[in-house]
């Protein structure tokens, strides 16, 4: 793809202010994206915006906001209309997981989880996608797992969560084959990023095997996105993982992923 494709286009990331949201923002700008960039801690985003205006020929517009909260999505929508900023790409990046057993993660960390990987995700693409079909044109990129692929113990309600966006995002992107508009599901394995922190997890031997750089991954995702594609993991490996759950019976998938991401 070319280098400065995206000059004078507007792309949204969320979860902006670490890891592959850094990432996808810095890879949009370096072909020539305007951004707008959403996390929850305004400094760090200060921090990003301030490191990317330096190093590219970009604006960039930050919103300090908690997708959990209700109505985020739509409050973020009309601050945006304010300042007369549209959407040309939504990169749906925000999110984390919560590691351990089911009965003992509290119910208030769970269902913030789910507000974001699930809610604020599906209703930031209700927004923005409505008015890019409008203008024919759009790019949204959808960020999922690897997990999104088979039941994962200890990760059971963030993988589940996780196959509802590569659903939805595969779904969506046939209904919009000609709209202009596509939608692509990134699903990365384990990536270099504060993931297995905030989950709560020290990483396994797989998932230290396993790890991708965010930057790679994140080129992956622009990339295939770029190109329409609807769906990508990211990494050899990764792939043929993902595939292989079509050979193994469901109630062994279960007890490989357990395997996988306990056994140190």
């Amino acid at each position: 793809m070319k280098q400065q494709e995206l000059i004078n286009k507007t792309a949204l990331v969320t979860g902006a202010s670490s890891g592959l949201g850094v990432d996808f923002a810095r890879q949009l700008a370096a072909k020539g994206a305007n951004l707008i960039l959403v996390a929850r801690r305004e400094d760090q985003l200060r921090t990003v915006a301030a490191a990317i205006e330096k190093d590219f020929a970009v604006k960039t517009h930050i919103f300090p906001l908690d997708l959990a909260a209700p109505d985020a999505p739509q409050i973020l929508f009309d601050q945006l209309k304010q300042r007369n900023l549209n959407v040309d790409i939504l990169v749906n990046n925000a999110g984390f997981g919560a590691f351990g057993s089911f009965v003992e993660i509290p119910w208030a960390r769970e269902k913030a989880m789910l507000d974001i990987d699930i809610i604020a995700l599906t209703h930031l693409t209700k927004i923005f996608v409505k008015e890019m079909v409008g203008r024919n044109s759009g790019y949204v990129l959808q960020v999922a797992s690897i997990g999104a692929y088979q039941p994962s113990p200890t990760y059971a309600t963030y993988s589940a969560a996780k196959a509802y966006v590569l659903m939805m995002g595969e779904a969506l992107n046939y209904e919009l084959r000609k709209s202009g508009v596509s939608v692509t599901v990134i699903s990365p394995g384990i990536t270099a990023t504060e993931f297995l922190k905030v989950s709560g997890q020290s990483p396994s031997l797989y998932q230290r095997i396993m790890m991708m750089d965010s930057s790679t991954v994140a080129r992956i995702g622009i990339e295939s996105m770029l190109r329409r594609r609807p769906s990508v993991v990211p990494g050899l490996m990764n792939g043929l993982m993902a595939f292989s759950t079509r050979l193994i019976p469901r109630r062994l998938q279960a007890v490989i992923a357990n395997l996988l991401m306990t056994h140190n």
